[in-house]
């Protein structure tokens, strides 16, 4: 599983969702609360996600 990351578009200013990708999909997690849990995605949904955003 890969390290958890924050998006290019985040700004840096540690207010946005931090994303873990993997074989089986992607987890989303709050980026000012990661001991909250996260969101889990399958692939077909995150691929899905991140084909909608490209265009």
């Amino acid at each position: 599983m890969s390290e958890w990351h924050t998006s290019t578009y985040s700004g840096g200013n540690n207010e946005c969702v931090e994303v873990r990708e993997h074989a089986s999909g992607a987890d989303l997690r709050d980026s000012k609360h990661p001991d909250a849990g996260h969101l889990p995605f399958p692939a077909s949904e995150w691929t899905g996600f991140l084909s909608s955003t490209l265009q």
